[in-house]
């Protein structure tokens, strides 16, 4: 199985606004920066999407190094929460819906083709591969504000 390492990213310019997702991939000496953004969204939704992004990127099952500065999207997947609420029919807690549960379902899907190992980095504290995906988010942003 060939060993991934993905770092991600998401930013917002409010909350919710314009928002933008970036991505570095690596295998190897091979790497791969992806970008995109919102008009109107929210940050844990760019964090999702730069996750969900990425991992679309891969055509075959890999042994991936996930890291991300968020909390929203690393705790939800390495505490169990997202399996508590696919198995809940997306409801957290008596009758609150799961937030972003279609990029939630979207994950799910991609996180079962492969072997995914979660590493959170703390943000804007000089990690060089998170700092990289701030960037490429924030100019994702600003290329919405055209």
């Amino acid at each position: 199985m060939k060993k991934v390492e993905i770092y991600t990213d998401g930013a917002c310019s409010g909350n919710p606004g314009p928002g933008g997702w970036g991505a570095v991939l690596r295998f190897g000496e091979y790497e791969r920066e992806i970008s995109g953004g919102e008009i109107e969204t929210t940050n844990n939704r760019m964090e999702l999407s730069a996750v969900i992004n990425a991992l679309k990127m891969l055509n075959q099952p890999c042994d991936i190094v996930l890291c991300s500065d968020s909390k929203y999207v690393c705790d939800a997947i390495e505490k169990g929460w997202l399996k508590k609420w696919q198995s809940n029919n997306w409801i957290r807690n008596k009758n609150n819906p799961v937030l972003n549960s279609d990029l939630w379902k979207q994950l799910v899907e991609l996180l079962s083709k492969h072997t995914v190992h979660i590493k959170w980095v703390k943000g804007h504290a000089g990690h060089p591969e998170n700092e990289r995906c701030d960037s490429l988010a924030v100019a994702a942003i600003k290329k919405l504000n055209r």
